[in-house]
């Protein structure tokens, strides 16, 4: 009795579309809304938090207040830009490591650029009379550097990254050996053949028509109509030559006359 309560329990439990528990793996509704929404939500504003900082360093190296804006924008298309290229190339690849390089670099850029500028703002560094000469330098040469290293990922070939299992290659096919009589055999052609009486070898074999009609001292229309009749019969047809006629077995003027 026990024995058949326990089959009908496993029964009904392993129903499918009926899991007797949530699987380990199975991630809460809320939390994966949370994940996918939270990631762009969590980069927009890390964007705007980190904006002010470099626009301040970018107005202290000189450049105007409007302007200096474009700091901000070129380090977070940079990080965009460089982590994207680093995650979609294949391992391997030209470019790979620069764009991985780059990521780390415009993150790190990004990051320095909020400690420096806090550090002014809170009175530990000072910009007066003037900022120091090592900042102006390094931020004036981070947008044409930017720019740089962006050319050269565009300019870098992408390759695809090799299969695993590729299709084997086919081996060639072994020629044939040649045989020790083939030279003494014609080579075989697909064309029909055609025997044709060596004329070129015997020429003065076969007659033409003209040639038949000069031996038997009669017109050429003569020779046409015997041959119509059936009273001589040509021994083959050239294509070009007409019908060819064998003087061996011509009759004699009496027989056709």
């Amino acid at each position: 009795m026990k024995t058949r309560l326990q089959r009908i329990r496993h029964r009904i439990t392993t129903r499918p579309g009926r899991p007797s528990h949530t699987p380990s793996h199975r991630v809460p509704w809320w939390v994966r809304w949370f994940t996918n929404a939270g990631r762009p939500i969590v980069a927009v504003v890390v964007l705007i938090m980190c904006a002010p900082g470099e626009h301040h360093l970018a107005v202290l190296a000189g450049w105007d207040g409007r302007l200096a804006w474009g700091m901000a924008a070129v380090l977070a298309a940079y990080a965009g830009i460089a982590a994207s290229v680093a995650s979609n190339r294949p391992a391997g690849s030209p470019g790979k490591t620069s764009a991985v390089v780059g990521a780390f670099v415009s993150l790190g850029a990004a990051m320095a650029a909020q400690p420096v500028s806090h550090l002014f703002v809170t009175g530990w560094l000072s910009a007066t009379p003037r900022a120091p000469w090592q900042l102006v330098v390094v931020v004036s040469c981070v947008p044409p550097l930017v720019f740089g290293h962006l050319l050269h990922l565009a300019a870098t070939p992408v390759t695809q990254a090799t299969e695993t299992a590729e299709t084997p290659a086919q081996e060639p096919r072994p020629e044939p050996e040649p045989r020790e009589d083939a030279a003494d055999e014609e080579p075989e052609t697909d064309e029909p053949e055609y025997e044709t009486p060596e004329t070129d070898a015997e020429p003065h074999r076969f007659l033409t028509t003209s040639q038949v009609a000069t031996r038997y001292g009669i017109a050429v229309s003569t020779v046409r109509t015997w041959k119509d009749r059936g009273k001589i019969t040509p021994a083959f047809v050239d294509p070009g030559r007409g019908a060819m006629y064998d003087p061996e077995t011509l009759p004699v003027v009496a027989e056709v006359g």
